[in-house]
């Protein structure tokens, strides 16, 4: 006999598990199922920190859902009693991204400063940038941690009712007279609603149109200050650079001991996430240092840690938010990386909007499917 829930969410990374939460919160039996761990590092949601910024470059209407991401990260901290979201400001310049996060300051009166590369290295030893670079401070930027996000919002969840079972993996989903019916290589589950989280694996798990997802390998790297004290949150904003034909991206020495940075490699190894190769080589390693080496001299000292995560664009680099084209009683959240997780607090509340009410009152429209009709 089959299990029966009124929401099934399908992945319990960042969007999952906060769209489990909200689910929660809002009186529903909700099951979470995983087909990895609670948290994991098979996909993006992983690596100590993430970025969380208000001038959003990528597209002006980006900014009313990250003030209410905020709004929420600071009620789920409250309620984990622990910091989830640390304010250190961010440097951002480069190619588009500085003329994007301007329009996005202007757009919503956002309080920034434009600098140049000498006057950042002034306020912020660490930083070594080209002296007559135009970068943009923005005082409202930080970090969130990913593990600890996930689990404040799971164990939010649980408190209120809901299940979560992890090393379960969805093997396909179906409409039924009564709602959904999903099979997993455990057994079968229905629910009124499902909710589609997927992350890397949505594109099958969530049988997308084709294309309108895929895994790209990334990496990042940890190195070792040799004055640490630069590199400290306190005195180290997270920055977002395009130089030199690259984009790369970093933050203080949080969790691990070392300056955290990041390449966005935009065409990187992607395609089955199954068989896309996770352990970092040198070569992942030496393009990042190099980085460091130039901009970031006191904290290009030896590699502390190596990681590889999997981003998870869409075609244009937007969210994918919407009802499935299917049915409605199916949802998805997806093409987040790699600029989604700052968002995970406000697009659980869209996805639990979408599950239950058909709507939100959230702006999503341009993130709705049918831009790529």
């Amino acid at each position: 006999m089959s299990e029966r829930y009124d929401v099934v969410v399908a992945g319990v990374g960042g969007m999952g598990s906060a769209a489990l939460y909200h689910l929660a919160r809002r009186g529903q039996r909700v099951l979470g199922l995983e087909r990895f761990d609670v948290p994991h590092e098979h996909g993006s949601s992983h690596g100590h920190t993430r970025i969380i910024r208000l001038a959003y470059f990528e597209h002006s209407s980006y900014v009313p859902l990250l003030r209410r991401a905020y709004e929420l990260w600071r009620e789920l901290e409250a309620e984990a009693g622990e910091e989830l979201l640390r304010i250190t400001g961010i440097v951002e310049g480069g190619e588009r991204i500085l003329e994007g996060a301007l329009r996005s300051c202007a757009d919503h009166d956002l309080p920034h400063e434009v600098l140049t590369g000498d006057e950042v290295a002034r306020r912020f030893p660490a930083y070594r940038l080209p002296p007559e670079m135009q970068l943009l401070f923005q005082p409202d930027g930080g970090f969130v941690v990913p593990e600890r996000c996930i689990v404040a919002h799971v164990q939010g969840a649980l408190a209120r009712g809901a299940v979560v079972r992890a090393r379960e993996r969805v093997l396909e989903w179906e409409t039924r007279e009564n709602g959904v019916r999903v099979t997993t290589d455990r057994g079968v589950i229905e629910a009124e609603r499902l909710v589609l989280t997927a992350g890397a694996w949505s594109q099958d798990v969530a049988r997308l149109p084709e294309g309108l997802v895929r895994g790209v390998r990334q990496s990042l790297a940890w190195l070792q200050p040799s004055r640490p004290e630069l590199f400290d949150p306190n005195a180290f904003p997270v920055f977002n650079l395009a130089l030199d034909g690259e984009h790369f991206y970093g933050f203080p020495a949080y969790g691990i001991p070392g300056f955290k940075l990041g390449r966005y490699d935009h065409f990187g190894a992607g395609g089955d996430p199954d068989e896309i190769d996770r352990e970092p080589t040198r070569d992942d390693e030496e393009p990042l240092r190099e980085f460091a080496a130039r901009y970031f001299p006191d904290g290009a000292g030896p590699t502390i840690a190596l990681k590889t995560c999997l981003f998870e664009p869409s075609p244009d680099e937007h969210f994918l938010i919407d009802r499935h084209p299917e049915t409605e009683l199916a949802v998805l959240g997806a093409g987040f990386s790699g600029h989604g997780f700052k968002f995970c607090s406000v697009v659980g509340e869209i996805l639990a909007d979408l599950a239950l009410d058909g709507d939100t009152s959230h702006d999503v429209g341009f993130l709705r499917l049918d831009r790529f009709a």
